[in-house]
């Protein structure tokens, strides 16, 4: 289930309507991406950006633009709306003061090159886009995509690498092989 949480992290009165999202989309609010979906790499190499995540992500862009970035740790992409980035540098402060904390080396330029290395894709209204070859690559995405909530962000799957991620991705792996399984029947029929 998809939570609209406010600032505070409390459950926002004003919209009791669950939403897959990420960011300040009211400025107020703090929407968070949950849930799992699946696309097959249609017409004209393009892939569809799952309805749950279609409308938050169109949202919390102010447009309908996808970002799109490699995962620092999984073999994935990464993604998410523009009103992302708003919060990109605390993140790295709160990382950085962590490593401090911890007496670990931290660096705060390499990792900005990490986090705001991330591309703008559009995508039309039916959340239709096309994978940039390079993200393909880095990804190891081919013919399909599973896409998996991840709170403020999402991440973008091959289902092969999916299927050899270690204990603790039993659900994901589970949903995507439904998922996969679905679109089969639907592509056959």
């Amino acid at each position: 289930m998809n939570t609209v949480r406010s600032e505070g992290g409390l459950p926002n009165s004003r919209d009791q309507r669950p939403q897959a999202g990420w960011g300040k989309v009211t400025g107020e609010r703090q929407v968070i991406y949950s849930g799992q979906g699946f696309s097959l790499k249609g017409e004209k190499g393009r892939f569809v950006l799952p309805p749950a995540f279609r409308k938050s992500v169109a949202e919390s862009s102010d447009g309908k633009i996808l970002c799109l970035a490699k995962h620092e740790r999984w073999n994935c992409l990464t993604g998410f709306g523009l009103s992302r980035r708003d919060e990109l540098e605390t993140q790295i402060e709160r990382e950085e003061e962590r490593a401090i904390r911890l007496g670990r080396d931290f660096d705060p330029d390499l990792r900005r090159v990490q986090l705001f290395g991330f591309i703008e894709i559009p995508f039309d209204a039916s959340g239709r886009f096309i994978m940039p070859d390079h993200l393909a690559g880095l990804g190891a995405l081919q013919g399909e995509v599973f896409f998996q909530g991840a709170g403020g962000f999402f991440t973008l799957w091959n289902p092969e690498e999916l299927y050899r991620m270690g204990e603790g991705w039993e659900g994901a792996q589970a949903a995507c092989r439904a998922l996969a399984a679905e679109n089969a029947k639907g592509k056959k029929a």
